[in-house]
């Protein structure tokens, strides 16, 4: 178990896109602009998980979509050797990590995740993009999945690509989230995981806060209707949005770009418009209330393999100074913990997905031996 801190370094901020937009931010990241995806040879599919069992015992059809880079390389036993998977956050869909600062950083030659050599999957979770959510017709009717059942669709997905081991799991915020939960529900299926930008307890304190007061905005919307409205209830997603930029900032950056009222002012015209256009309100209540009964705090130590955990000093959700890291980090026996610090270039909570701040500590997990065997 190992700890060190980052200075980071470069590159602008990123922005929350509509959540019917397959290319969707996450729903905590800055808001600024991102750059547009770079033209990677990227492929599109869905699988269908049939009579899907959710752990309230609902069952249904659920179609995952997801998107591939590279090819699958087959052993002798015509096992597959080479899968990734990459997870992304609250609001988001696979294909951000086509933006050009995650895949041109990891997908060319010589990198952590060189397609010619890696088959990297970039799944839509359940409720996200274009894999089965709430405004595909059953609104709040749909099941109230949460990470478990999130977990569960992914491997249940893997295994219809034929995919029964990983290399490893990134995940990135709630990716994050979910990695812990693979590591602990399915010990060695993935070899490695890279856990950025989450903490392994409940999603309590602030971090419940910021997210219930944003579900509590759009209830509060008369336009709401039960969810069972004719229009988008705008004033509670603007509610919500604005939670969701405060929660997604970094501070120092905010004041050096934005240093006058007015430059502040004229920013957030435009992050609204951004963070909040296109996104449906049921599927953001879904979203954000997934995570209410996460809790991996208790069963650590089954996370035997190695692990690559991340976080950044300026993260909004979590903060580095709880002093839950090292504690944690200690219970897994190959985890090492970094903490990369804040400052001007850095991105608050989206510095998970700025792969220049810690590509080169990916690559060194790549390195390490494999400890453990799928159960």
């Amino acid at each position: 178990m190992r700890f060190l801190s980052i200075v980071a370094s470069t590159a602008a901020l990123a922005t929350a896109l509509p959540a019917t937009a397959q290319t969707t931010q996450p729903v905590a990241t800055p808001a600024n602009p991102a750059p547009a995806p770079s033209a990677w040879p990227s492929k599109e599919a869905d699988v269908t998980l049939p009579a899907f069992r959710f752990k309230t015992g609902e069952t249904m059809d659920v179609r995952m979509h997801y998107t591939t880079l590279g090819t699958p390389h087959r052993r002798a036993d015509g096992q597959i050797d080479n899968a990734v998977m990459v997870l992304h956050g609250t609001g988001g869909t696979g294909k951000q990590f086509l933006s050009p600062q995650f895949a041109d950083e990891l997908y060319g030659p010589g990198q952590p995740f060189d397609i010619r050599t890696h088959y990297v999957i970039l799944p839509d979770n359940i409720g996200h993009g274009a894999s089965s959510k709430p405004s595909d017709g059953k609104r709040m009717a749909f099941p109230k999945y949460d990470y478990d059942d999130m977990v569960a669709a992914q491997k249940a997905m893997l295994e219809k690509l034929g995919v029964t081991r990983l290399k490893v799991i990134l995940g990135t915020s709630m990716g994050c989230m979910h990695a812990f939960v693979w590591g602990e529900t399915f010990p060695g299926f993935a070899e490695r995981l890279a856990p950025f930008a989450c903490l392994p307890v409940p999603i309590a304190g602030l971090n419940r806060m910021w997210r219930k007061l944003s579900i509590d905005a759009i209830q509060a919307d008369p336009a709401w209707r039960g969810g069972n409205y004719t229009a988008q209830p705008e004033q509670g997603l603007r509610t919500a949005a604005s939670l969701s930029i405060i929660a997604g900032a970094n501070p120092l950056a905010l004041q050096k770009q934005y240093p006058t009222r007015a430059a502040s002012e004229a920013f957030l015209a435009q992050a609204f418009a951004r963070n909040s256009a296109g996104r449906d309100a049921n599927d953001y209540i879904y979203q954000l209330d997934a995570s209410r009964n996460y809790d991996p705090s208790a069963a650590l130590e089954k996370i035997t393999v190695p692990v690559l955990w991340i976080n950044s000093e300026d993260d909004f959700i979590n903060p580095s100074g709880y002093g839950i890291t090292d504690a944690a980090a200690k219970r897994m026996p190959h985890a090492t913990f970094r903490l990369i610090a804040a400052s001007p270039e850095t991105k608050g909570h989206g510095t998970h997905t700025w792969a220049k701040f810690w590509k080169a500590d990916l690559a060194g997990l790549l390195r390490e031996p494999v400890t453990s065997s799928p159960r």
